[in-house]
């Protein structure tokens, strides 16, 4: 990886899979420019290291002259920006494609490592407007800076993800909780051991290679909701909505879902036979049932601290 005490830059510091990045870089003795969208909101990170050695700046990867000041002078780059849903149209494509592209040109101009982060599903071909900028944004990727590392992880887990939490917070309000392609596969892979493989695959021996993230455990997504029912003891029925009804629901305003998700939930989100994962990084995934429990807790019946729970 290079001596410690270099300087790392990561884009999207401050998201759920960030904030963990960001605290192994500061213990590894790396001094880590927190590139994010919002400074102010990125200020939480400051302590992971000590005085002055994490720096929230303001580098959304959209911008150019912003990257630059970001990525000069560091010896390591890892871009975990990206997001959910696109708040105006073409979000996607600025954000994953061309931001992740400028990303890694600026890289490779700095002579830096790069840690490129997309996910499984990945296709410049797919039906989802999602998967489609991912996977362009991986051919911009390896077109700019052909010895960067990715990492296609699947859905990920742990404190404040934005999957369980969101579902056991709906089974707290609902007796019903509702899902569309229940059928459906997920890999789901515990954050920290994402966090664990990005630093890893900061080793020369990673260059230029694609790792798939899965956790040792496949399930649908309705046996996940049952897990996680489980979990919290709380008797929902699980509603596996028709596809068209689903659609028509996420065309609403405020409706927590997009057809573009729902496109993409129609296909397994799974490590694909043959790829590279876990096991090429010398990393042991972590279970479901040793993780959930931890912070799912908070939703039992018997917990009723109903202000936590929507405040977390």
């Amino acid at each position: 990886m290079g001596a410690a005490h270099g300087i790392a830059t990561v884009f999207g510091a401050s998201g759920f899979l960030g904030r963990h990045i960001v605290q192994r870089l500061a213990e590894a003795g790396y001094r880590v420019r927190a590139a994010v969208r919002d400074v102010e909101g990125a200020k939480f990170l400051k302590p992971m290291g000590d005085v002055g050695q994490v720096v929230p700046l303001y580098a959304p990867v959209s911008e150019e002259a912003a990257c630059a000041r970001a990525i000069e002078g560091a010896q390591i780059v890892i871009n975990l920006a990206g997001i959910l849903a696109e708040s105006r149209a073409g979000d996607f494509g600025r954000t994953h494609a061309q931001g992740a592209g400028r990303v890694a040109r600026l890289a490779h101009a700095a002579g830096a490592r790069l840690v490129h982060v997309s996910a499984i599903g990945a296709n410049p071909a797919s039906a989802s407007s999602y998967a489609r900028s991912k996977g362009e944004g991986e051919q911009a990727v390896q077109a700019a800076h052909p010895r960067a590392a990715i990492l296609r992880p699947s859905i990920v887990f742990g404190p404040q993800d934005e999957f369980f939490n969101r579902f056991a917070k709906m089974a707290v309000l609902s007796p019903i909780l509702p899902i569309v392609h229940g059928e459906t596969k997920f890999q789901p892979v515990f954050v920290g051991d994402v966090a664990d493989a990005a630093m890893l695959a900061l080793y020369p021996q990673a260059e230029g290679q694609i790792f798939e993230l899965g956790g040792p455990e496949q399930k649908s997504f309705r046996a996940l909701m049952r897990q996680m029912l489980d979990i919290i003891d709380r008797d929902c029925w699980i509603w596996d909505m028709p596809v068209g009804l689903a659609r028509l629901i996420a065309s609403l305003p405020m409706a927590g879902l997009t057809g573009d998700q729902i496109t993409l939930l129609a296909n397994d989100n799974v490590v694909a036979p043959g790829a590279r994962g876990f096991e090429a990084l010398g990393i042991a995934p972590k279970r479901l049932d040793l993780v959930l429990p931890g912070y799912l807790q908070r939703y039992r019946a018997s917990a009723r601290r109903h202000a936590d729970i929507f405040n977390y």
